[in-house]
């Protein structure tokens, strides 16, 4: 059911539902809501493709209890690829900032890059740098977790190590 609703629509479709109780909690609690699927589908497809490897079930031949299996083995050889999204996601879970854009985000007393972005539109040809600051902020926040869960993919990934 969670995989069939798109996450901006679920956003957006319970941030109009609870208008009173609009804040950054609220926002963080529809995000987690309907943002965990995609996770929890890349968590589960690679540690289904590392318990059959070669390695773990040599551990198992040597009588390894099936916890420690887990912690030594599966564990460490599954988390560079639920690393690298968990860090590429936490630029979509910027999603906030389209909440706040379309007005059904955070309150107009928050600080919110989306209602930065959303005032300057309106005042676009004659103050271009009021739009530029907030959207140029947000596209470097993006960026930035995309490199970061590249570098961290490679520190951690056992299999590039040498």
């Amino acid at each position: 059911i969670f995989f069939a609703v798109p996450l901006l629509l679920a956003a957006i479709v319970f941030m109009q539902m609870f208008k009173q109780y609009r804040n950054i909690w609220m926002v963080i609690l529809v995000l987690s809501l309907f943002g965990w699927t995609q996770i929890a589908r890349i968590t589960r497809g690679s540690v289904m493709s590392v318990k059959n490897e070669e390695f773990v079930t040599a551990a198992k031949a040597t009588g390894a209890s099936r916890w420690r299996i887990l912690l030594s083995h599966i564990i460490p050889n599954s988390m560079a690829p639920i690393i690298v999204y968990a860090t590429v996601a936490l630029g979509s879970f910027v999603a906030e900032a389209s909440l706040s854009f379309m007005g059904i985000g955070l309150p107009t007393t928050d600080v919110s890059w989306g209602a930065d972005i959303s005032q300057a539109k309106d005042n676009l040809r004659q103050a271009p740098m009021v739009l530029f600051y907030p959207a140029m902020a947000l596209a470097l926040t993006v960026l930035s977790f995309i490199t970061m869960g590249d570098a961290v993919r490679e520190a951690l990934d056992p299999k590039a190590k040498k």
